[in-house]
């Protein structure tokens, strides 16, 4: 059975991917098309001499980013059902839909909405090449605080539940991954490389771009693996926590 869902988990981010692509497509490659004008007239006011074109645009905006996008999100869909078979039963009383859509909401703020925040996608033009190793570095640390805290959130708030109730259990448990996030983000150091000269509204669309692509990941994931595996997965008994006397 995990050997078919895992299936069933990649063949559904190979479908997420077909429709990320469609997305990045449509609205997406038009601002990266013209953060690069944006890039090359800045070069040609410097009196720079442009780089070399070793793979050309009609092939990084077409099969280039169609691989990129299906690599993926064919491994995350991997990923996810593997997670998926370990917390069906285990985390909440809802059946596979059900679990897999909040599978996929958790995912979504731990690992897209929460490090966007803090270190949002910039399109090309923007950031420092310096500076590369360093903003990536501090990308990858948001991600495993915001996986960390997600976990020791769900975790406390099953307990928290035994206590409190399953209702009380969850906003404490909210409540304290929001405060965990906030002092990390706090924390870590803010990046601000954007040009001056560069479009306010570019920038911003690319950034929505960039999140709605994520959002059609994640939506896709919760929605059609928890419908597919939901005709094979039998109901799994949900060990409820005990609610204790104060």
């Amino acid at each position: 059975m995990v050997g078919r869902l895992l299936l069933r988990g990649m063949l559904v981010g190979a479908l997420a991917g077909i429709l990320i692509f469609i997305f990045a497509r449509i609205f997406g490659e038009p601002l990266v098309d013209w953060a690069i004008g944006f890039e090359e007239k800045a070069a040609q006011a410097a009196g720079e001499a442009s780089e070399p074109e070793i793979v050309s645009r009609a092939t990084q905006a077409g099969l280039g980013l169609f691989t990129g996008i299906m690599i993926y999100a064919t491994a995350v869909g991997g990923l996810f059902a593997l997670v998926f078979t370990f917390v069906y039963g285990r985390v909440s009383p809802f059946g596979a839909r059900g679990t897999a859509a909040l599978l996929a909401i958790a995912a979504f703020v731990a690992i897209s909405l929460v490090p966007d925040l803090k270190y949002p996608a910039n399109p090309p033009a923007v950031g420092n090449p310096d500076t590369i190793g360093a903003r990536t570095e501090l990308f990858f640390i948001m991600i495993v605080a915001s996986i960390v805290g997600m976990i020791v959130a769900v975790g406390f708030g099953r307990r928290l539940a035994a206590r409190y109730g399953s209702w009380n259990g969850a906003i404490l448990a909210g409540i304290g991954y929001v405060v965990f996030i906030a002092l990390i983000q706090y924390l870590l150091p803010p990046i601000n490389e954007v040009p001056e000269q560069f479009s306010a509204i570019v920038l911003w669309q690319f950034r929505i771009t960039s999140l709605g692509m994520h959002t059609i990941l994640w939506a896709t994931l919760g929605l059609a693996f928890g419908a597919w595996a939901e005709r094979d997965l039998p109901q799994v008994r949900y060990n409820r926590p005990i609610m204790r006397r104060a």
